[in-house]
């Protein structure tokens, strides 16, 4: 997805989920709790700010990177005191902050580039996580959800655009991955959990299958 789809998702008022991934959190507090003061959490597209909340409570000091200059004028003025801290940018070329990080996390965001981009991120956060820091990604999309099957090609054959309809309708670029496709990306890492889910919605109508990965990778 284009820094420009995503802003136009938010002038349109959708894409706006406020609560926190569950898988996220629990993932956190399983595997990257706070244990030191100062600990710090960089987010990588933080969207309209779902997990934001849940990093405040814990103390930390929390860091986002954000394509849409609309949704963080919002959240600059939800969350006045992280104004300095969540930036515009393109965080597969730039993550833009000083010092490392004990924890960097994703919900869906990574996962709407194409492999190189992702590769060239996974590369920054690898330098920018102190020894032992966590990389924490949830809902990659799986190559066995249907979808992987519908748009087109962009430049490999994980990723894929020009989605009509569907839960990708709109949304620009889609990376889907399997086993060894997210091993290869996370080479550099000690893989602590990978997970994979199928989630077939019977209700409401027009029920759908979603196959995402959760992991969780160390430095």
């Amino acid at each position: 997805m284009s820094s420009q789809d995503w802003d136009n998702c938010y002038k349109d008022n959708k894409q706006m989920s406020t609560w926190p991934w569950s898988n996220l959190v629990s993932l956190v507090t399983r595997y990257a709790s706070p244990n030191k003061p100062k600990f710090r959490v960089l987010e990588l597209g933080c969207g309209a700010g779902a997990n934001i909340p849940f990093f405040l409570s814990l103390n930390v000091e929390y860091f986002a990177i954000e394509s849409s200059p609309t949704i963080v004028e919002v959240l600059k003025k939800k969350f006045p005191n992280l104004k300095d801290n969540i930036v515009v940018g393109d965080f597969t070329k730039n993550l833009y902050f000083k010092n490392n990080f004990d924890l960097v996390i994703d919900r869906s965001s990574v996962t709407h580039n194409a492999t190189k981009d992702i590769k060239q991120c996974l590369d920054a956060v690898y330098d920018a996580l102190y020894d032992g820091g966590k990389y924490i990604g949830v809902d990659w999309f799986s190559t066995l959800n249907p979808e992987y099957k519908s748009g087109k090609h962009d430049q490999d054959i994980f990723t894929r655009t020009d989605y009509t309809n569907g839960q990708f309708a709109n949304v620009g670029r889609v990376h889907f991955s399997d086993k060894s496709h997210l091993l290869d990306l996370f080479n550099k890492f000690k893989i602590l959990l990978l997970q994979h889910s199928i989630v077939e919605i019977k209700i409401p109508k027009n029920s759908k299958i979603i196959a995402v990965w959760d992991l969780v990778a160390e430095k």
